[in-house]
């Protein structure tokens, strides 16, 4: 199909479905979502010329996986977006099952972009190609096209370029899948983001002291944080243990020490970013200030998306807000975004037994929760948070099949910031040494219920709307 028929197709879907979709009383007031249609990655995030950018893969004809676009949104400040120009559609022989994720940066002033094109075969077999499109001066995209063949040795699997610039070099980071069917992450080096040098293998399955790891990595990528090198990556096919790895999908990071002459990243163990229901294909990238900041997609692939009920109304998915990272110790610790404290409106505090503690207002708000001891916290009747002293366990029905699921921390709580927006909740825990992130669907209007005969203390902010033009 041509990239005109898709932008038709596309902009009829939207003014089809924009109304229903803006009126669903889930729709989220401080997270971006698709204004019809499926998202899901984050893709190209990037602060450029001031300018916060935020890609994401996107179908505007359906709530269903299918032949990916990019969507675009930019922003000064992390709190006020606006829709940019659709950034890509997939309309070209080299993407003709989807502009696939990828990553943005700035080249000699230019944006530009670095994406996968998909294309499958009738008899089910596939290819990829990574490939190029620079912003212009009307801020769509040019496609420059493929740059980067099937690397040999490795199945249609290979996708998610995430590439940065050091030392007069760009690099690239590659998510793959080799011909024995083992995720792995490639690293190649380039002079002019056009032609491209395999390096070598830098961390998957079977490498540096993992056993089997995964199928398939998606989504790598590396950046340099408080003087360690840190690897994010989501692998496929981990079974499930007794606490972890409770997702379809997982996602979760590395710390090591890249050396890019050899190709080698010696690393440690493998930590989850996020111990909730729905989290997966998280992006960084680093700010004019110093900061990295983190965004991903609330969802999780494979999963029991599609019973969610946004789907009536023609949308589906959220991105989590932005967070701030840090490495303390070898380990991640996320906070929201500073710049989301603006949307805080007036302060509320209590302090008392859990059993005593008054019922807040949540469609969109922040809590924080000071205690030691156990209490439990019902969120509109869909999420149960539970502490009881020795571990933290958030529980719901499964939206497929109605019986109870689980998701846990261990460790010694002391605080819990949790952020609420209509149909999402995003758990911090002790400032951000863990965190748990899910979609919810609570009983209209949202409130908080607190149980439990042991002191607690409360603050409670509601959350202004950002803005979206």
């Amino acid at each position: 199909m041509t990239e005109t028929s898709l932008l038709k197709q596309a902009l009829r879907s939207v003014v089809a479905g924009q109304v229903k979709a803006a009126s669903d009383p889930y729709r989220p007031g401080w997270h971006l979502a698709p204004p019809v249609g499926l998202l899901n990655d984050p893709n190209g995030f990037i602060q450029h010329k001031g300018r916060y950018h935020v890609f994401y893969q996107w179908n505007p004809l359906a709530c269903a996986h299918g032949a990916k676009f990019w969507g675009h949104w930019s922003s000064a400040d992390l709190l006020n977006w606006r829709h940019e120009p659709l950034a890509l559609a997939p309309s070209e022989a080299y993407e003709t099952h989807g502009c696939y994720s990828g990553s943005a940066v700035s080249d000699h002033g230019h944006l530009t972009l670095i994406y996968t094109g998909n294309v499958k075969y009738p008899d089910g077999s596939r290819t990829a190609f990574q490939c190029l499109a620079r912003e212009n001066a009307k801020g769509e995209f040019d496609k420059t096209g493929p740059v980067l063949d099937l690397p040999e040795g490795y199945t249609g699997h290979v996708r998610d370029p995430k590439v940065w610039r050091k030392g007069g070099h760009w690099f690239m980071v590659l998510g793959a899948q080799d011909l024995s069917l083992q995720g792995k992450v490639l690293l190649l080096r380039s002079d002019d983001l056009l032609s491209w040098e395999f390096l070598g293998e830098i961390a998957g399955s079977n490498l540096n002291g993992l056993g089997d790891f995964g199928y398939m990595w998606e989504c790598p990528d590396l950046f340099r944080l408080d003087g360690q090198d840190v690897l994010i990556c989501c692998p496929q096919g981990l079974p499930a243990q007794a606490d972890r790895y409770l997702n379809t999908f997982q996602s979760g990071y590395f710390v090591g020490h890249l050396d890019t002459e050899k190709a080698k990243f010696p690393h440690g163990e493998f930590t989850e970013l996020d111990l909730g229901f729905e989290f997966y294909a998280p992006q960084t990238t680093q700010t004019d200030d110093g900061r990295r900041l983190l965004i991903g997609w609330m969802g999780i692939p494979d999963g029991d998306e599609f019973y969610q009920p946004t789907v009536e109304n023609g949308w589906l998915h959220t991105l989590t807000c932005p967070r701030e990272l840090t490495l303390v110790a070898g380990k991640i610790i996320q906070r929201p975004a500073r710049e989301l404290q603006a949307l805080r409106g007036d302060m509320l505090e209590w302090h008392g037994l859990a059993d005593d503690a008054p019922v807040w207002d949540v469609p969109r708000a922040e809590v924080e929760i000071e205690t030691v001891q156990a209490f439990s916290a019902d969120f509109g009747g869909d999420l149960l948070l539970r502490w009881d002293g020795d571990c933290l366990h958030l529980t719901r029905k499964n939206r497929r099949t109605g019986l109870p699921e689980e998701r846990v921390w261990h460790g010694s709580l002391r605080k819990l910031t949790v952020m609420c927006d209509s149909s999402s909740i995003e758990i911090f825990i002790n400032d951000g040494e863990a965190v748990m992130t899910s979609r919810y669907f609570p009983v209209l209007p949202a409130r908080l219920n607190f149980s439990g005969h042991y002191p607690i203390a409360l603050r409670h902010w509601l959350l202004a709307d950002c803005v979206l033009e």
